[in-house]
């Protein structure tokens, strides 16, 4: 069995004002970077007393990899980049705002909103693709650490994955759960599945961000 946590980047500035995000690479801002450092000292005092993180991956996009970054520093681990847990490509989709966007692109806005997951966004990726990529990118990393525990910089998009393949829930099953910046989401993956273990921990910030959204 291998122990993963699964932490959402801090906050961005275009998390404020719920804008897509997607692959576009998107920086911290004051308030993420604050809460990369508060999880990475919580972190570090945490694993003096338990069982240390043996490795830290992230995504490749900035607003993951920064985040990673600065977690790592507390517990002197360097990230190591995971493509797969990229965020989903919303194509003509990325840079609007999530509650207009059925303005700008209707018919693009309309196969996100469906959830179908051979529904093609112009530019993007469809959700069954997406699907597979995060999947088998966190089973290649179970199986190089078994027995071991890992965390997983990503994003919310990637995250709602995991919550559902760990869940037994379909693609279009309502989610039942918040996924915000800097939470920390604990699943253990061994032969016999996905298991959550524990899901949406912000007890190392002062209070959660308001910002829950898969971008």
């Amino acid at each position: 069995m291998t122990e993963i946590w699964v932490v959402r980047h801090g906050e961005t500035p275009w998390n404020t004002v719920r804008r897509v995000q997607g692959w576009e690479d998107i920086e911290l801002n004051e308030i993420g970077i604050s809460q990369a450092q508060a999880l990475g000292r919580h972190l570090a005092e945490k694993t003096q007393t338990s069982h240390p993180i043996d490795a830290i991956y992230s995504s490749d996009l900035k607003r993951a990899y920064v985040t990673a970054n600065i977690i790592g520093t507390s517990l002197g681990l360097t990230p190591q980049i995971e493509k797969g847990v990229r965020e989903r490509n919303f194509g003509v989709l990325q840079g609007l705002i999530f509650h207009t966007m059925h303005e700008h692109q209707p018919e693009a806005a309309k196969i996100w909103a469906s959830r179908d997951p051979e529904g093609v966004i112009p530019e993007g990726e469809t959700l069954g693709t997406f699907h597979h990529r995060v999947v088998q990118a966190i089973n290649q990393i179970a199986a190089r650490h078994i027995g071991q525990r890992v965390m997983v910089v990503s994003h919310g998009g990637a995250m709602d994955i995991i919550w559902r393949h760990a869940s037994q829930l379909s693609l279009q099953a309502e989610r039942q759960t918040p996924i915000v910046n800097t939470s920390v989401n604990r699943i253990s993956v061994s032969d016999t599945g996905w298991k959550i273990i524990d899901w949406g921990d912000v007890s190392h910030l002062n209070s959660s961000s308001l910002d829950d959204v898969t971008a």
